[in-house]
Order: C-alpha cells, then structure tokens, then sequence
C-alpha cells in the first residue's frame, strides 16, 4: 500500500507541473521486453516523458552501467549482477527491491511438439538426436546460468554440454527455437508468451535451480522526477497486471 500510495503522489506532482519533458533510460533484462515495452508506453502516454529502454543480458548491462553508461534504472534477471553494481556504489541506497520472479521451461519449435517429463536423469539427449539444444550463455547469463544449474542438479548437463548452442541473451536463445534453427530451448516463461512459434514441453523443478529473481534499482545517474516516476510505475496495479499477463510472477 505504501508504494501504491508513493506512485499515486509522484505522479500526481508530475502531471500536474507543467515542466519539459524528461528522459527516462532503463537498462533492463532482455527477457522483460515485452511486458516493459507495455509499461513503458502507458507511462509515457500519461506523462509525456521519454522512456528509453536498453534490452541485453543483464551481465552485459551491469558491466555497461559500472563502465559508466548513463542510465537512471536497472532491472536485472539476476540478484548477482545487481549485487555487483550495489557494490560499484551505483544504487541509490535503500531504492533496490525485488520486483518480479519467473519460471524456467524447455520449449519446441512449432506448435506439436510432445510434453516432456522433465525430472532426474530424462534422457534430454535422445531428445535432441542430433539437433542443438539452445540456451543463453551458460556462464555469464542469468537464464543459461539457470539452465545449466538445473540440469547439473538432475544429472543430464554432462550428456548435452556438447549439444548446446549458446546465445548473447534469453531472447536470441528464443529466437534459434523460434526460427527452427534449434529444436529445443531453455528459456523463461515469460519469453515462451512472447513467440507463438514455440511450445512450452516441460518446466524445470523450481529446487533444481536458484530462485529467478528480477531486481530493480534507482541508480545513482538518476536525477529527475520522471525517473523517479517511472520506478514507482513499475510497482503499480497497471503494470503488476502486464507482468502477470506475460508470464512474470510480482514480487513487490
């Protein structure tokens, strides 16, 4: 109620002084793009500010934002790499906050593609034959480093390492299941509702992986109401109800 009570007041002061549009530059998760896009324009349509939104792997941005590109907004798919601009001195203190969770699947190319059981041991190779299995940068990316938790812990990493095609970011892991290009994906559920070229087969044991948390910060490059404004705006009504329809789950 507090936060509901905040965004009511900010942008109540926002709309209601008549000041020169400002710019609002978000770096944020690649997987959030089109539920932040949706966000993103509600905000803009009421206030008439600027929202600029930069899309990549959240290891990307994090180095980006402590290399010293301007942006006024984190959101990343990861706690780690939040932990690690928190600790560059770049967040606004007490503005962190756990904003979103999410749920990792195994999705098909196309829209007849059998259910898979996924649990200790599946035979995920015989799956893929001699197909890729596509899956975010396993080292660096939140949603590859997920991926190659889960299937460490059910004992089948060992058997399709050398069957993994490895992308910049979620997205374009989408995008090589989406295009056919791969058969299977490791992605979160939230991207498996944006591509109506893929199946959700199976979603991975919620104890096989860390909890997939999104944080959000306020960084410390951030200077106007708007900014401030828009950060609210992630936690209101209207936006908790475009996360959820996208597959999110709200954490705030």
């Amino acid at each position: 109620m507090t936060r509901r009570l905040a965004l009511a007041s900010v942008l109540a002061a926002t709309l209601a002084t008549p000041v020169l549009a400002e710019d609002v530059v978000v770096f944020a998760a690649a997987s959030l793009k089109d539920a932040l896009d949706a966000v993103a324009a509600d905000f803009q349509a009421e206030t008439g500010n600027t929202v600029t939104i930069s899309y990549a792997g959240s290891n990307a941005l994090a180095k980006q934002i402590m290399e010293g590109a301007p942006a006024d907004i984190f959101i990343s798919a990861a706690v780690n790499w939040m932990d690690e601009v928190e600790k560059a001195g770049l967040v606004v203190p007490d503005t962190r906050e756990d904003l979103l969770g999410n749920t990792l699947v195994l999705v098909a190319h196309g829209k007849d593609a059998a259910p898979v059981e996924i649990g200790p041991n599946f035979d995920l190779k015989a799956l893929l034959g001699d197909g890729k299995l596509s899956m975010a940068m396993v080292d660096s990316v939140p949603a590859g480093q997920y991926g190659k938790e889960s299937l460490e812990k059910l004992g089948v990493w060992s058997a399709v390492e050398g069957s993994v095609a490895q992308a910049e970011n979620v997205r374009a892991a989408l995008a090589l299941v989406s295009t056919g290009e791969a058969p299977y994906g490791i992605v979160y559920a939230s991207d498996a509702v944006a591509d109506e070229n893929v199946t959700v087969v199976g979603t991975f044991p919620d104890d096989s992986h860390k909890p997939i948390i999104y944080p959000a910060a306020l960084l410390t490059g951030a200077k106007d109401a708007a900014d401030k404004a828009f950060f609210e705006a992630l936690s209101s009504d209207a936006a908790d109800a475009k996360f959820t329809a996208q597959g999110f789950a709200i954490k705030n």
